[in-house]
């Protein structure tokens, strides 16, 4: 469910992004030369430069036909929401990830055991999407997914590339000229069993159909080479993904530094959703407002200490699913890093820095109201328990144009304010 946050923190002590220990420019350096593929950009076929080709272009429409028949399962119940999506309601053991060899013929798991120290009412007191904004709701036995269209399938260069972060061929080993920007705080060094935070929702402007804004946790393994493991779950707004420039709850993963495994959402096998209450991809709502009411969205995934499979816990104890421990190599065991925090796609389309927002769109120093925080930081540890973060550390490669502020208290725990315009006189 949505938090109404009303109150402002007392900074207690702070720190800012100046802090930059080597390891995390390795993870994001390389998150940003393997991403830099997401947003392509797209040329549509003219008559001008191209040839058409009705015989190919029907075989492209036939294969995309035919993945939308083996992505969109049948549904016993389809409902409208009001932003234009379509949600069908889909028995839980026809869902896509029981596609995957190591899953077919199986069901759901149960709930597994939560971390200590987590207090979960395991029940939504309030609407937080909008499919479920007229009152319809998918019944028990099943789980609401957001259909894919043909639409949203064009707008990727191929079938292959849709719903992932894809490894270019021509990766450009220059990581300043790469189009990832990031403004986050992390804790690395130690063993991680999960994380959780409270992520302020905001709906910054994406400003063009091949960037992105988003606001999300990575739990990470593996080295910074091709085996890098991911699991990543948060907000997100992106056009050239759904169509339009609505803030949506996401999830990620990959097993391979994003280059053939993993995929958004459940728009491949993997994630195995458990909730009828929550579609993943969908609209989230209400939203923060500049100078005045707050919202914010609880985000806890963890290793379940029984089965080893990672769980994914939205708002006050809504479990979500779980990403099957046998999708990953070093996530098989535990994690390595945990991060927090906003990352933009700049592809510079104009000529000179995008105007996309980060967060709210405002920098960290304007504070509580204005700038987009993260609360709440935790980590869970080998007992499987929630226990504080130590350590933390700031990183914003381009602080003119988006940057991060930490602070910690008692009421807040570990917190960060983040985010920033994007383009203005400091960052042209």
């Amino acid at each position: 469910m949505l938090t109404q946050e009303t109150t402002t923190p007392n900074m207690a002590s702070s720190t800012t992004s100046q802090q930059r220990p080597p390891i995390i420019f390795i993870f994001v350096a390389f998150l940003l030369l393997v991403s830099s593929s997401l947003s392509p950009a797209l040329s549509l076929p003219t008559v001008s430069n191209q040839t058409f080709r009705p015989h190919q272009e029907l075989h492209r429409l036939k294969r995309i036909k035919a993945y939308l028949r083996k992505i969109n399962k049948p549904a016993v119940k389809t409902i409208q929401s009001p932003d234009g999506d379509v949600i069908d309601c889909v028995l839980s053991h026809l869902q896509p990830a029981f596609d995957h060899p190591h899953l077919k013929g199986q069901k759901p798991l149960e709930a597994p055991e939560r971390p200590k120290g987590h207090d979960s009412i395991d029940e939504m007191t309030e609407s937080f999407q909008l499919w479920t904004d007229s009152g319809e709701s998918c019944p028990e036995g099943t789980i609401p997914i957001r259909r894919t269209t043909e639409r949203d399938i064009l707008r990727a260069s191929s079938i292959r590339k849709f719903g992932r972060k894809l490894r270019r061929h021509d990766v450009r080993h220059d990581t300043m000229s790469t189009d990832h920007e990031h403004a986050v705080a992390f804790v690395n060094g130690d063993q991680y069993y999960g994380a959780k935070a409270s992520i302020n929702v905001w709906a910054p402007s994406v400003t063009d159909q091949y960037e992105f804004s988003l606001s999300q946790l990575w739990v990470i393994s593996g080295s910074f080479g091709n085996d890098l493991n991911t699991i990543e779950a948060g907000w997100q707004v992106s056009p050239e993904l759904y169509g339009d420039n609505y803030l949506r709850f996401f999830t990620y993963w990959t097993t391979d530094a994003y280059k053939t495994t993993g995929c958004y959402n459940l728009l491949c096998s993997g994630f195995v959703q458990t909730n009828n209450k929550i579609a993943i991809g969908a609209a989230i709502s209400p939203r923060s407002s500049y100078n005045a009411r707050q919202f914010d969205i609880g985000i806890m995934v963890w290793k379940d200490p029984k089965h080893g499979h990672w769980w994914l816990e939205f708002g006050s104890g809504l479990l979500v699913g779980y990403w099957p421990s046998f999708l990953f190599s070093h996530l098989r065991s535990h994690a390595s890093m945990i991060q927090f925090g906003g990352e933009i796609v700049n592809t510079r389309s104009m000529g000179y820095h995008t105007s996309t927002q980060m967060g709210s769109g405002h920098f960290a120093d304007e504070g509580f109201g204005k700038a987009s925080y993260f609360r709440n930081l935790q980590v869970v540890d080998w007992d499987n328990s929630l226990i504080p973060l130590s350590n933390l550390h700031l990183l914003a490669d381009h602080p003119n144009c988006y940057n991060i502020k930490a602070g910690r208290n008692n009421v807040w725990g570990n917190y960060f304010y983040y985010g920033g315009p994007g383009r203005n006189v400091r960052c042209p």
